[in-house]
């Protein structure tokens, strides 16, 4: 395991925080497509060390952003505890179908998922916060996506997110608000189950995470208030480039030069 030193690192951690914090209250994203490259980039961490503190740091800004989202009164937590439902159980498949999947030809195919999506995203007019009645189909296609995603972030690992924000906005008729809000919802369990046990394999730097979350809890009420004020034709837009660069980097991840992970 790479040591880090406290010091040196502290610093550059709450910086990690905020961006990660902010973009994960703007986009109702988790914040791990930041924390992870930087952790490794910048600090030096190794790829699991950086995949397990990041859902350490992760869990509670999603629970703030969540918060921030109800304060906000454009949060529906029946969605969200029932996409939760779905990522939670989807996680657990995604981690056994880890070494089971090749990795690279399903994140390829994810890739082409946002990038359409993104495409989507440009030409659609969204609602700001438009809650469709919740049916039994309706809850059920709910735990159908939180599932999917959970499944997609234990394979390639990426934040349910990604999936659910859209999923919600374009096949649900959500509005874009009350998707984010809900997504943050369904992250968070799955980031604090996650966690317990990648700190029991000793995956995760407990230090680091910390630093991380709480950095990220102070920024994350600015991105969601944020997205509260911003257009909806602007955040959809907004969003879509945050896919695109998502889709570059999980590119990236998969051709640069394979590395020994310490």
């Amino acid at each position: 395991m790479t040591a880090v030193r406290p010091r040196a690192s502290f610093w550059a951690l709450c910086l990690i925080g905020l961006v990660a914090g902010f973009l994960s209250g703007l986009f109702g994203v988790g914040g791990g497509i930041v924390v992870v490259p930087a952790l490794v980039s910048i600090l030096g961490f190794p790829q699991k060390l950086a995949t397990g503190t990041s859902l350490l740091a992760i869990a509670p800004v999603t629970l703030v952003g969540a918060l921030s989202y109800t304060v906000l009164g454009t949060t529906d937590w029946a969605y969200g505890l029932l996409l939760a439902a779905g990522a939670v159980a989807g996680g657990l498949v995604g981690s056994w179908l880890l070494t089971r999947l090749p990795s690279r030809a399903v994140a390829l195919l994810f890739v082409v998922f946002l990038l359409v999506v993104a495409v989507r995203l440009v030409f659609t007019q969204p609602s700001s916060d438009a809650t469709p009645d919740l049916t039994l189909l309706g809850g059920v296609l709910l735990v159908v996506v939180g599932f999917v995603a959970g499944v997609l972030s234990g394979v390639i690992g990426v934040g349910g997110g990604i999936v659910i924000v859209p999923a919600l906005v374009l096949g649900g008729g959500v509005g874009d608000l009350v998707a984010k809000g809900s997504s943050l919802i369904a992250i968070a369990p799955s980031s604090i189950t996650t966690s317990v046990a990648n700190l029991r394999r000793r995956n995760a730097d407990l230090r680091a995470g910390l630093i991380i979350g709480i950095a990220g809890c102070a920024s994350t009420v600015a991105g969601s208030y944020t997205a509260s004020v911003t257009p909806t034709r602007v955040a959809a837009v907004a969003f879509a480039c945050f896919l695109v660069l998502v889709a570059a980097q999980m590119l990236w991840r998969q051709f640069r030069r394979p590395t020994v992970d310490n």
